[in-house]
């Protein structure tokens, strides 16, 4: 935490010690003058028995000074919060291999349901477009904010089928996102890159230009699924993702089965459109020290102990 002001701060401690000194003092004069008196129960009803309300009171009073001078002081933290105007896009594989059944009920159903779950949980205000890429990368509408909008072009992902593009989907992902501003493309797949633009160059760059990506693997390597209208074994490269993330900013994470997809998905709705900022704590500095003022004076008013 910082302060902008930090002088008041020290203002503010001063006061309170000399006011806490102060209701000290008094509290002994109070109890020196009440000892004149033989009075046992003046004494008693004087000095009180039971719990020390006015200690308590002294010290609500002492830390709302400083609160009040913390206030004063304009305290800001550095904070990982939702932008309030981000954009995401979210790049689907529809390759051959995502008609795969490792991945239960299919690797294409779940990242479908996962999708959804995504699209419902990025906060307000964020922009969503979604591209689905396969031999090549086509997006699926342009980034909404509206939520139903982006669930039409959920609607619109294709059947699995072809090749697997990845660069190409990263490419068309980032004609979509704004020159500037929190961005940030989730890419979910379950294959290796064969087609289209190498997806390392691309991640390079758009990680140069402040764009984080982060990956998704879907899927099991040694499943033993074959990929339709192949004879090759549809498989995950997993070092090549990690390597897509690193080079932009972001994560890799894999998924194996439609829960630990839809999971991931949701947790990086929120985290993929998170900035570091400085948050102002003025106004919760001043709340406090008003609630902790006021609930000192209601207090010593309604038992009668006054410091």
């Amino acid at each position: 935490m910082t302060f902008a002001e930090p002088g008041w701060l020290g203002t503010a401690a001063v006061i309170a010690v000399l006011f806490a000194l102060a209701a000290i003092a008094g509290e002994r004069r109070t109890r020196g003058a009440a000892l004149d008196y033989s009075s046992i129960a003046f004494l008693d009803a004087t000095l009180g028995r039971g719990f020390p309300w006015t200690r308590l009171f002294v010290l609500l009073w002492v830390v709302a000074i400083v609160a009040a001078g913390g206030a004063l002081a304009k305290p800001s933290i550095l904070a990982d919060v939702a932008a309030r105007t981000g954009a995401v896009v979210l790049c689907i594989d529809t390759s051959g291999s995502m008609a795969s059944t490792d991945v239960v009920p299919s690797r294409s159903a779940a990242a479908r349901n996962a999708a959804g779950a995504f699209v419902g949980s990025v906060p307000p205000g964020t922009r969503v477009a979604v591209v689905a890429f396969s031999s090549e990368a086509i997006p699926l509408g342009p980034l909404v904010a509206d939520r139903d909008a982006a669930g039409d072009q959920l609607d619109k992902i294709p059947p699995p089928n072809g090749a697997t593009a990845i660069g190409s989907a990263l490419a068309a992902a980032a004609r979509l996102l704004p020159p500037s501003g929190r961005r940030a493309i989730v890419l979910v797949t379950d294959g290796v890159n064969n087609r289209g633009l190498d997806p390392l160059a691309v991640a390079k760059e758009l990680g140069a230009r402040g764009v984080a990506i982060y990956t998704v693997g879907i899927g099991t390597n040694g499943s033993g699924q074959i990929v339709p209208g192949t004879s090759e074994e549809a498989g995950l490269d997993e070092d090549a993702l990690r390597e897509i993330a690193h080079e932009a900013n972001g994560t890799y994470a894999r998924a194996a089965d439609a829960g630990a997809l839809r999971a991931r998905l949701d947790a990086l709705a929120t985290a993929a459109v998170r900035e570091r900022r400085r948050v102002d704590l003025t106004e919760p500095f001043a709340l406090a020290a008003g609630l902790l003022a006021l609930g000192a004076a209601l207090g010593a008013i309604v038992v009668g102990r006054f410091p």
